[in-house]
């Protein structure tokens, strides 16, 4: 008798379950990806204690991090301090196996001066945006942006160093045009911004990007940082997750602490 109740319970209770009377459970079909991205200003491959370039030290750096995506600031290229026939981001991206874009912020001895980004990825695009200034003594500045496809998801990525003057009037003139222009999406944003977290430049940038940190730690100077100017950006708020961000402490071929996030992106 208990046998027979007990299969009448349990034909009743799956005859409940297939006649649809429960609500079918979800299933999530969007596409996540994981990317790690570095910002690092390579200050030209010189130490922080040293005058002399080493871009193998740069390249060991970015290595040792395995980085999906690299946003380099202070880049050479062909310039007769760094060596006439050195384009630093090409050799960068030799010596770690990495595509590389550069674009020129200016001209400068005998060569170009500028922002570049390495990629795991194969470069489907590629972009240069000129960046304003109005402060006399001011360097030019600008943006070098790629499209990169990775697990069946194309994305957006952009280098960029803005002013370092004092005077924040050039920052905010290339913050407004980075929030203006940079319509892409999805976009990481990475580079050195030579401002702090409460200044108006981040304020600006924070309209259209969500910051990677909320309470950013130190980028610089690498021995002993006191201050945060490096970061990570992305929009839209809603198409990523910070998985984990925060700077490599103890690396010192630069003055700049380099900068890891890892992002997952969603795609419905």
């Amino acid at each position: 008798m208990i046998r027979l109740i007990l299969l009448s319970f349990l034909a009743l209770s799956c005859g409940k379950s297939n006649g649809g009377t429960n609500p079918p459970v979800p299933v999530d079909t969007s596409v996540k990806v994981r990317v790690k991205v570095l910002s690092y200003n390579i200050r030209r491959g010189i130490p922080m204690t040293g005058t002399a370039i080493d871009l193998q030290g740069t390249a060991d750096v970015i290595k040792s991090i395995q980085p999906d995506l690299v946003a380099l600031s202070e880049v050479d290229r062909y310039t007769k301090r760094s060596g006439a026939t050195v384009d630093q981001a090409k050799e960068l991206g030799r010596l770690t196996g990495m595509y590389h874009y550069f674009t020129k912020a200016m001209a400068y001895d005998g060569g170009e001066y500028g922002d570049a980004v390495l990629s795991r990825f194969p470069i489907l695009d590629s972009l240069r945006l000129e960046l304003p200034i109005a402060l006399a003594g001011s360097e030019p500045r600008s943006v070098a942006m790629i499209t990169v496809e990775a697990e069946g998801m194309k994305f957006n990525f952009a280098a960029t160093h803005l002013d370092h003057l004092g005077a924040e009037d050039n920052r905010i003139l290339q913050a407004n045009r980075l929030v203006k222009d940079l319509t892409q999406t999805p976009l990481i944003l990475a580079g050195d911004l030579n401002a702090l977290p409460t200044s108006q430049t981040i304020g600006i940038l924070k309209q259209q990007f969500t910051m990677g940190c909320l309470n950013c730690a130190y980028t610089f100077p690498s021995d002993k940082p006191d201050r945060t100017i490096d970061y990570i950006m992305y929009k839209p708020g809603n198409h990523f997750r910070v998985i984990s961000y925060g700077p490599v402490t103890g690396k010192l071929a630069s003055d700049h602490l380099p900068l890891v996030a890892i992002l997952q992106m969603t795609k419905k």
